[in-house]
């Protein structure tokens, strides 16, 4: 038996409950991970609260790292106490111990921990594919990034600065600002003390900017296309704040032929080379000091409800996780 945050019914962070459950073995393409830390991320809120739905009941929770206990049959590339990370679904990282797919793990540098790598791998390879992938930055230009002082955020304010890309950061507070900047912000914004629109065009001198990274939703979104310039490029990569709202397709025109995706990390490492090829980009700029991962939360397994609270609230800063 194994400790596991289970929930029965979506709602708020009162429907999770930490149980005990029933690990087994692995099966065929499987493995046996004892977790040393576990990650907490924002799609997290939107699986429990039914935002995203997903079959009942049911685990939560796409990021963890430990150590694998037992391999099933046919699985390839990984043996018994092999140090490994992961991030994506199936959902169920919230626990000590849990039987997944072996085809969603990487296996962990010496020199990265395992509290750092549950701290980064779903946030990291989030912004590698957002920067080097979904649009590819260039040195020189400004870009703009909302929620610049969360997890995902402090690690595209590294990376931008690496890349010599000048990274627009919005932020709720000047003590958020102040760890945007710290971490490479060229520019912040407090969008509760200043209009980020306004902003943005007084920045880039009237021209707007070539890509817009927004993980807020609703509350940003029309600022965010009116930030871009012609044939600028929308990304939509979050609903913090809610789920954009329907609108007509011409708004995008009106604004100067702009683009808009909305991309999600697992098309974007959909098979092992994909997976193995951003995870090591990651691991290269942290190993290489670019990028420092700040964990700035830690949780015991127990208190996730605490945890989700705490980060729905805007209260954390940088990469939270969760202790077994």
């Amino acid at each position: 038996m194994a400790k596991a945050i289970r929930m029965s019914k979506t709602g708020g962070p009162e429907v999770m409950e930490y149980v005990d459950v029933e690990v087994g073995e692995p099966g065929p393409g499987e493995v046996r991970i004892r977790h040393a830390a576990v990650g907490l991320n924002f799609i997290d809120c939107y699986f429990r609260s039914g935002l995203y739905p997903q079959p009942l009941p049911a685990g939560l929770g796409q990021e963890g790292a430990g150590t694998i206990e037992a391999v099933g049959p046919g699985v390839a590339g990984f043996q018994v106490g092999d140090r490994v990370a992961y991030a994506g679904r199936p959902n169920g990282a919230y626990c000590e111990a849990r039987v997944m797919p072996a085809d969603i793990l990487v296996k962990l540098p010496d020199a990265i921990s395992f509290d750092t790598a549950a701290a980064m791998m779903l946030q990291g390879m989030t912004v590698q594919y957002l920067l080097r992938q979904t649009y590819v930055v260039q040195p020189g230009e400004t870009i703009l990034f909302h929620a610049a002082a969360g997890g995902i955020g402090l690690i595209a304010c590294q990376w931008a600065r690496a890349l010599g890309v000048n990274l627009i950061g919005t932020v709720s507070s000047d003590e958020k600002a102040a760890l945007a900047k710290e971490h490479g912000a060229a520019h912040v914004i407090n969008y509760k003390t200043e209009n980020f629109v306004d902003r943005v065009k007084e920045i880039t001198g009237g021209k707007g900017v070539p890509v817009v990274y927004d993980s807020i939703g609703k509350d940003t979104f029309t600022g965010s296309l009116d930030c871009l310039r012609p044939r600028g490029m929308m990304v939509s990569f979050g609903n913090a704040s809610g789920p954009v709202a329907p609108f007509g397709v011409s708004e995008l025109a009106s604004r100067g032929s702009l683009f808009l995706t909305r991309p999600s990390l697992g098309n974007y490492i959909s098979t092992r080379a994909e997976l193995d090829a951003t995870a090591g980009d990651l691991f290269d700029m942290v190993e290489s000091g670019k990028i420092s991962i700040e964990i700035n939360q830690r949780y015991a397994l127990k208190d996730a409800g605490q945890a989700h609270a705490d980060l729905e609230a805007r209260k954390t800063t940088g990469s939270t996780i969760l202790i077994p």
